[in-house]
This record gives structure tokens, C-alpha cells and sequence, in this order.
């Protein structure tokens, strides 16, 4: 069961990997350009705050499956760490296949349909990206979709990861590590609220009365 961070902020990413719970990051280069930051550069900066057993998702956009595959070269040659984020698309599941086969991790992203998965697995893709909130926005089942994915790989023993995205809530967080998410990926403000309930708040609050009666 891992955590993943979702933002391309990375003082954001190194404040919440001093925890030592964060186990990867995936990253979105709309936001990167709109902040005024080279993509290429800040993967590099977040690639660095994790060894290599960590999981960093670059995203390629491109056309056609031989400009996504030119273009995650740059990506993968930062480090191993690094895993190449692609569109499940006629297009996007062949450089999949081809990066694949290169031995390079591939997360397969914009996952709505069981159908898609198993095309994702086929084509070796390390990670699919099941999308709950978005599935909810158009009325589809995103929880339900987690649990139809992971009947289907474990019955088959496919062993590509289920990767539970657009993630609104910290029930979407516990509704798809039920249904056999084996990571999830965060907003930041969505993880930092995991910490938190009021009774904990309660307790800590009596903790400090009573410990200030008893120093009296």
C-alpha cells in the first residue's frame, strides 16, 4: 500500500517527503508551464528527493506514439526513478508497448473503463491510472471501477499496479485501498487532511491539561 503525491510543486513535495510516507510523486506539465517552470527541470528536482525505488510520473504529450517515446528519452535519462506517463489511447498504448519493452516504467493514464485496463496490462504498463473523481463526474462508478480491475488482475495474475487517481475526498482514499487500489495519489491538501480528526484534536487537548495539572 503506497501514497503518491499529486502536484509538480517541489517545495511541496520535499516539505511532506520528510515524513517519510511519501513513496512517489505523479505530475501534470499544464502546471508546470503555467508556473513558469521547465518540465524537464523539475522532474529532475523532484527525482531527487527519492531513491530508486521511488516512482516519479513525467507525462509525455505528443500525437503519435513515436514522439511520445522521442520524448520520454529526456525524462528517463534523469533516473530510474522516473516513470513515463502516457494516455490510454491507440497512440499512447503503443509507445507504452515500446517503452515496455525497453524495460522503462510506464504508468498508463485516463483509465474510466475495465477494458482500457486490461489493454494497459497487455501492453506492459507498470501502473494504470484509474480516474474515481472524474468517473464520478460522469456518473461511472469509480470505486466499483477499481474493484472490476482488480478481480480481473489478480484472476489472471497480472501484476500491473492500480495507480487510484483524481482522488476529492479522504473517503475516495478509503473506498479504493478497499477495493484493492494498490497506491493512491494525493492532492497534498487531501493528504495533510488524512492526520487529522477531532477526537484526536479532543484528546491531545485533555493530554495537555492534564499534564500541565500534574507539573503544578
Amino acid at each position: 500500500m503506497k501514497i503518491f503525491l499529486d502536484t509538480s510543486d517541489v517545495d511541496v513535495v520535499k516539505y511532506h517527503c520528510q515524513t517519510g510516507l511519501i513513496d512517489g510523486v505523479t505530475t501534470n506539465p499544464t502546471l508546470m508551464m503555467q508556473a513558469g517552470r521547465n518540465p524537464v527541470k523539475v522532474i529532475s528536482e523532484i527525482s531527487s528527493l527519492f531513491t530508486a525505488v521511488g516512482s516519479i510520473s513525467a507525462e509525455v504529450v505528443a500525437d503519435t506514439a513515436e514522439e511520445m517515446v522521442l520524448q520520454s528519452e529526456q525524462y528517463h535519462s534523469i533516473s530510474d526513478n522516473v516513470t513515463i506517463k502516457v494516455p490510454c489511447t491507440n497512440e499512447g498504448l503503443k509507445a507504452c508497448k515500446t517503452l515496455s519493452d525497453r524495460n522503462i516504467k510506464v504508468n498508463v493514464t485516463l483509465i474510466f473503463s475495465l477494458s482500457q485496463s486490461i489493454l494497459a496490462a497487455k501492453a506492459g504498463a507498470t501502473y494504470i491510472s484509474p480516474f474515481v473523481g472524474r468517473c464520478e463526474d460522469n456518473n461511472i462508478d469509480g470505486i466499483d471501477l477499481i474493484s472490476s480491475i482488480k478481480r480481473v488482475f489478480t484472476l489472471n495474475s497480472i501484476t500491473t499496479n492500480i495507480l487510484a487517481a483524481s482522488i476529492r475526498s479522504l473517503d475516495h482514499i478509503n473506498h479504493s485501498y478497499k477495493a484493492g487500489a494498490d497506491i493512491v495519489t494525493l492532492p497534498p491538501k487531501i493528504f495533510e487532511e488524512m492526520y487529522k480528526h477531532s477526537l484526536t484534536d479532543q484528546g491531545l487537548a485533555q493530554f495537555d491539561k492534564d499534564w500541565k495539572e500534574l507539573n503544578k
